[in-house]
């Protein structure tokens, strides 16, 4: 089995993405499956091209994408992405998509296929705070999970694939007003630790599906 797994690369005023550095602390093996490693940019148009291209490299079983949700407290796995860019911020390269579709034939919400309650349920075994959450927002966060499923719905009906939030790591809230949520970057990386054994063990998902919610995002 070969999971890929991707963080998304600094945005916004950060210096660090927690995401990605997160990825790169894993190890290169997870419950006997392969990991690869990828980080990607926090563009929109382009982060999904990285990840469609090493998708047909190297042919994973499962697609995790991993992105930093600064705010919230603990470590979220995605249920839901829905076709609709709005950045509240631009991305890397200036852009920022005001209500914008993102694939004109894709459905209006797709599901991760990822065993996202066992993949909580494994975070929180290991000791760290976790749940599932139904908002992936309309920032570069969301664009790439519903761009992978979409990819998946389209073009790899065999693939798999979710999305986490994680929290800024604790340097990250040196600056920042009191009170504001971090976590360790090593109980992150742990954490995707878990979800990816959550994966293995499930045999990539058992939660698959895809939903085309009443009303038009058009």
């Amino acid at each position: 089995m070969r999971i890929l797994v991707t963080g998304f690369n600094p945005f916004g005023s950060e210096t660090v993405n927690p995401a990605f550095e997160a990825v790169k602390l894993i190890p290169d093996r997870i419950g006997g499956a392969e990991i690869v490693k990828l980080e990607i940019p926090t563009v929109f148009g382009k982060c999904d091209l990285v990840v469609e291209e090493a998708i047909r490299e190297h042919k994973p079983d499962a697609v995790l994408s991993v992105g930093q949700a600064g705010g919230r407290f603990d470590i979220t796995v995605e249920r839901v992405a829905i076709n609709i860019a709005d950045g509240r911020i631009p991305d890397n390269e200036g852009n920022q998509p005001i209500d914008q579709v993102i694939r004109e034939d894709g459905e209006n919400a797709y599901f991760a296929s990822l065993p996202v309650k066992a993949m909580v349920q494994a975070i929180r075994k290991r000791g760290i705070p976790a749940s599932v959450s139904y908002t992936a927002g309309s920032y570069v966060c969301n664009y790439i999970m519903y761009c992978v499923l979409y990819s998946i719905a389209k073009r790899h009906p065999t693939m798999k694939g979710g999305f986490m939030h994680v929290p800024f790591m604790t340097s990250q809230g040196v600056d920042k007003p009191n009170n504001t949520p971090t976590m360790s970057l090593s109980d992150i990386a742990a954490a995707i630790e878990s979800a990816v054994e959550a994966i293995v063990e499930n045999g990539a998902g058992a939660e698959a599906g895809k939903a085309r919610p009443e009303g038009s995002l058009h």
